[in-house]
């Protein structure tokens, strides 16, 4: 024998009706038993009808209007019309029934909850019956059983506790010698021993199904519903959820507990001690595995099994200095709390004694608060019990594992994983089983919760970072274009799966919390909404995800301003832009602050030199204790770019243009010839040396005249360069008759720094310096006559592109 259950989705509307009944027919048993849930739907709409009447609302007639369709419309589409007929007239004569309930509510103005178990009852009842009949008009041996007439419980309406004797007898007498090959029943409702309806709580179709089997002590139970097992989380949260394939009754338990909506919590009990199987399939994927659970089966040893939550929940803390060595007062604060029919979710409380904190659903919170506060009014007039008062928006995140206390670190690697992603923990408890490590966390964080606790112990250390890119010029766009041709290479072989799920240029931005298509980012971005910064802030902070990184490609001040609300937030923050932490040094030391605080890296490597990696060198440096004595460096790819070509034979105005054509200067040239680009790269390089710098603190020899400088756009600056080229000219041919190149030098040494043009004899470490390349010389007490030298590529969009790149994977091994 096997009891099937079938929930609402299963049993929504014809079509998957037809479903249900391929499922019975390939099903290899002596006898079947098929436990329905009401057609989906249908139960709410029962209980807004009942809500409505109750409020003398004549709108229920409209609801009732509904539900009749519904079940009418279903009957016409599964029943051949030539045996329509007598269950049309029996349909109609319980809605009809049902219409006087209602009624009834209606014209007292109220309901009871006797009256609604009566009313909620018809879901089940109705399903049932169509669903019985259809099977015999399909040639299937079955007949329609009513489980009010066996399974039996007290008059606790809403949530009546079962007559488990009385029950397991009437099953064996009115199920166990039944006739027919298949029996149909409704789940979720039963009748009092005086023969009330009464239902089994939401949910209770399964435990009506594990009532039966367990009574008749079938061979498995089967729960058929809309998802193919129970998973390592909620697959609606966690998309690289996975099916566990076996799982034991206890781990199966807490994790219903703790809210894996596949499984009523106490569908487990009636079958665990004679040792049925029950095993979840999905109505709409039958041939998928499903997860089967059994007795203690744990495979492979696995520690943690799965990861649940449950949202809507309360916080309400007993506290104060009375309450410690007083004998009594957590036997009154639960009593309390039990009279009132009030059930804790999660239970903590202070070794000394002084608060007891209890999570519980968030609709019984005010209740809790108002009943608790009157039984201990005595002691808080005192002051020696503070006013309980309840947190809500909260949630309660569980890991679940039966091996779990076999295994040193797991609530460490728990709570690390996510004070990383600044998941705030409010309460921590363990069950003395240590089966399930639970947190009590806001309700905001519970999908990057979930989600980065997934990746830490199910997804092979593949971490997920999720990108927020601003600024898609030059180097924005070969960034995008590295992470595509690169994404597959690194979830292989780093680890790192890497996501673009926000862009916005000047003019529009467009989001895609399940990635952006790489290969459509120019398309997709084109057909965006309005770019707005403060949007583009918010929306990230809403989505909230795991491992957020916010990369600014611009040269914008505002965009620079936005950082500490993205640290704060601990959103890391990776940037080509030189503007914030080259600005006052206390808004420099506020980023670093916060990144460490907010454990968010904010790095910008691309600051100094591009792609070299010149700033993590150096901070390597410092963190093993070495001291930096003295910096000199070439630190502007353009400048050298264009002194590397400018001769005698070409005009520094033509120089300067092909400087920015190839895009080896910033948009606006002037910020690299007048050497304030290298000033904030050398005001970097001192600040990350230890030293508290500001740009004024800098002196800069500049070469370009008083006329260019003062310039206010790009073709007044370019006139004034050609208007001073002799000036130019005569800077060149000092530089060669003195058997010397042309170099813009930084340097830093015993806290001052400079930068201006210099000349730069042979033999020099920057006389050969080629192309658009950087050299940087760090003299250090390791390194104090030959420095440590690091040299390449310092301009350019495409090396640009790759430092950012370095960045964010340098954020993906933290």
């Amino acid at each position: 024998m096997k009891v099937l259950k079938f929930g609402g989705t299963s049993v929504a509307n014809s079509k998957n009706i037809g479903l249900v009944k391929d499922i019975i027919v390939r099903t290899e048993a002596d006898k079947i038993i098929i436990v329905v849930s009401a057609l989906g739907g249908i139960t709410d709409l029962l209980l807004s009808a009942a809500k409505l009447a109750a409020e003398q609302d004549a709108a229920y007639k409209n609801v009732l209007q509904q539900i009749e369709e519904r079940h009418l419309q279903t009957v016409k589409e599964l029943i051949p019309i030539t045996h329509q007929s007598s269950l049309l007239s029996k349909v109609k004569s319980e809605l009809n029934t049902l219409e006087t309930l209602i009624e009834g509510a209606f014209l007292i103005g109220e309901t009871t909850p006797k009256l609604l178990d009566k009313i909620v009852s018809y879901g089940e009842l109705l399903s049932s019956l169509i669903i019985s009949e259809y099977l015999v008009a399909q040639q299937i041996d079955a007949e329609h059983k009513d489980s009010r007439s066996f399974i039996k419980t007290n008059e606790a309406f809403g949530k009546a506790a079962v007559n488990f004797e009385l029950t397991r007898q009437n099953c064996i007498q009115q199920l166990g010698g039944a006739s027919k090959k298949v029996l149909v029943m409704g789940g979720f409702i039963a009748s009092s021993t005086t023969g009330n309806s009464t239902t089994l709580g939401r949910g209770g179709s399964d435990y009506s199904a594990a009532i039966i089997a367990g009574a008749l002590e079938a061979e498995m139970l089967e729960i058929w519903t809309d998802v193919s097992g129970m998973y390592t989380a909620n697959p609606k949260l966690v998309k690289q959820a996975i099916v566990i394939p076996h799982i034991s009754y206890e781990e199966a338990m807490e994790l219903s507990h703790f809210g894996a909506k596949v499984l009523y919590p106490p569908t487990i009990q009636p079958v665990l001690a004679k040792g049925i199987s029950i095993l979840i399939k999905n109505t709409f994927e039958p041939d998928a595995p499903g997860t089967l659970i059994t007795k203690n089966q744990n495979e492979k040893g696995k520690t943690v099994r799965g990861i649940s939550h449950v949202e809507h929940i309360a916080l309400i803390s007993l506290e104060g200095s009375g309450m410690v060595g007083i004998p009594g007062i957590s036997k009154r604060f639960f009593e309390v709390l039990s009279l009132a029919q009030i059930s804790a979710v999660l239970i903590t409380q202070a070794s000394s004694e002084h608060s007891i904190c209890v999570g519980l659903s968030a609709d019984d919170a005010d209740h809790a608060v108002r009943i608790v506060n009157e039984a201990f009014e005595y002691e808080i007039a005192l002051g020696k019990i503070k006013p309980v008062v309840a947190e809500s928006d909260l949630a309660v995140i569980a890991l679940v594992g039966d091996n779990m206390k076999n295994h040193q670190g797991l609530s460490g690697k728990m709570f690390s994983t996510l004070g990383k992603n600044n998941v705030n923990i409010r309460v921590i408890a363990q069950g003395a089983s240590e089966r399930n490590i639970s947190a009590v966390i806001a309700k905001a964080d519970v999908k990057k919760a979930l989600n980065a606790l997934h990746e830490a112990f199910f997804e092979e250390n593949i971490k997920q970072l999720n990108l927020f890119v601003m600024g898609v010029g030059n180097v924005g766009s070969k960034f995008l274009n590295q992470i595509q041709q690169q994404r597959k290479y690194l979830k292989e072989n780093l680890k790192l799966n890497i996501r673009v799920i926000g862009i916005s240029n000047s003019r529009t931005m467009v989001f895609d919390e399940n990635g952006i298509a790489l290969k459509d980012w120019e398309s997709l971005l084109a057909a965006g909404q309005k770019a707005d910064k403060s949007l583009f802030f918010d929306t990230i902070s809403t989505l909230n995800l795991r491992n957020s990184i916010f990369v600014d490609n611009t040269a914008s001040s505002a965009v620079s301003d936005t950082y500490a609300s993205y640290l704060r937030n601990s959103i890391s923050v990776v940037t080509c832009n030189k503007i914030a932490c080259s600005s006052a040094y206390e808004n420099y030391k506020e980023l670093k602050d916060l990144a460490r605080k907010f454990n968010a890296p904010f790095l910008f490597e691309t600051n100094v030199g591009a792609g070299l990696p010149i700033i993590d060198t150096l901070k390597h440096l410092i963190a093993s204790g070495d001291r930096i004595l003295k910096i000199q460096a070439v630190l502007s790819g353009s400048l050298n770019f264009v002194f590397n070509n400018f001769n005698d034979k070409t005009t520094f105005h033509d120089v300067v243009k092909q400087a920015q054509e190839q895009g080896y200067t910033e948009p606006d040239p002037k910020i690299d010839l007048s050497g304030i680009d290298v000033m904030r790269k050398i005001l970097i390089l001192a600040r990350e040396s230890g030293y508290k710098l500001d740009i004024n603190d800098i002196s800069n020899r500049s070469f370009l005249p008083k006329e260019a400088l003062d310039t206010t756009n790009n073709d007044a600056f370019f006139a004034s360069l050609k208007k001073h080229e002799n000036s130019f000219q005569n800077l060149y041919s000092e530089a060669s008759k003195a058997d010397s190149k042309l170099k813009y030098v930084a340097q830093f040494a015993d806290g001052v720094a400079s930068v201006g043009l210099q000349h730069i004899p042979k033999g020099h470490d920057f006389y050969n310096l080629e192309g658009s390349d950087n050299i940087v010389l760090f003299y250090t007490e390791r390194y104090p006559n030959q420095p440590m030298i690091i040299k390449g590529a310092g301009a350019g969009a495409e090396v640009t592109a790759s430092g950012i790149f370095a960045d964010i994977i340098r954020i993906g091994n933290f």
